[in-house]
């Protein structure tokens, strides 16, 4: 079972919108010396929705090829289509990916049951680890967890990501699970509640900041240490809030070029970081201590 802080890596770019490869290798590297357990490639944070087809999939092929086993490498792939989930699951799985990570379908906000029958079609298409990804605040679209329970009996559903900030609702979850079966956080400022309630990791925005940090309190949690685990996540939380002062990537990509871990490149529709918000990332930023 991947266990931990698993960094929501962002897609380095250039000025241009082209994806930066040598910043992406740099990113990693990053990541591994400063003790991240994992890497989720490709997913919302990761500009998924602006990266083509050949982009994605040559994204989470330069990932797996640099982390080169040393970590878990988890895949964004999903997609509001069905087919064109398993495609991008498909070509995870045969870019030597470790596990994909399945958003719900957004925007076409299709029922409960057509949610169990999206998710269920992918896992028998492609025979890889799926975690299934719940973010209703940006998708619209809310998958209960009774239909999250009914996924949970498909071998290779192995997990979610409950990204609702809901601790009762994700208490619930973790309670009903079955074995074998991974609850993760998806939301940085109760990530650490939810692991002391017996959460496995934490998909994180704030670890592309503070990745050293985000690993030791998770890590501190896991171990059931709460007063450690929070005394650290405590200097985190100015980042936990005021990397969404806009909409995520655009002030976590801001706050990673200030540390010259990738240049200012953002796709549209997303823009740049406003420099109403630029004093408000930085103080977090130096709380965490990050920057001097």
């Amino acid at each position: 079972m991947i266990t931990g802080s698993l960094v929501a890596l962002i897609t380095p770019m250039k000025l241009d919108g082209a994806v930066d490869s040598v910043k992406l290798d740099e990113l990693i590297e990053f990541h591994l010396k400063a003790g991240t357990h994992g890497i989720v490639a490709v997913g919302t944070t990761g500009e998924s929705a602006t990266l083509d087809y050949e982009e994605h999939a040559n994204v989470i092929r330069q990932v797996v090829s640099s982390v080169a086993g040393r970590v878990p490498v988890i895949a964004g792939t999903g997609a509001n289509s069905t087919h064109e989930a398993i495609d991008l699951t498909q070509r995870a799985k045969d870019a030597g990916a470790d596990a994909c990570l399945l958003v719900t379908p957004y925007y076409n906000k299709p029922t409960q049951e057509g949610l169990f029958q999206h998710f269920k079609a992918i896992a028998e298409a492609v025979d890889i680890p799926q975690i299934l990804y719940n973010v209703p605040g940006r998708t619209a679209c809310d998958m209960d967890n009774a239909t999250t329970l009914r996924l949970a009996a498909i071998d290779n559903i192995v997990g979610i990501k409950d990204a609702t900030g809901d601790l009762v609702r994700g208490k619930d979850l973790i309670e009903q699970a079955p074995a074998g079966f991974a609850v993760y956080s998806g939301d940085d400022p109760t990530a650490i509640d939810l692991i002391l309630m017996g959460a496995q990791g934490n998909i994180s925005v704030t670890a592309n900041v503070a990745p050293a940090k985000a690993s030791q309190a998770a890590s501190l949690a896991l171990e059931g240490k709460a007063d450690d685990a929070k005394a650290i996540d405590s200097s985190l939380l100015g980042l936990h809030k005021n990397l969404f002062l806009e909409s995520n990537p655009i002030p976590v990509k801001w706050a990673c070029e200030q540390l010259d871990l990738c240049t200012a490149g953002i796709r549209l529709p997303l823009t740049p970081f406003d420099k109403t918000f630029h004093a408000a990332v930085i103080d977090a930023m130096k709380q965490a201590k990050v920057m001097a």
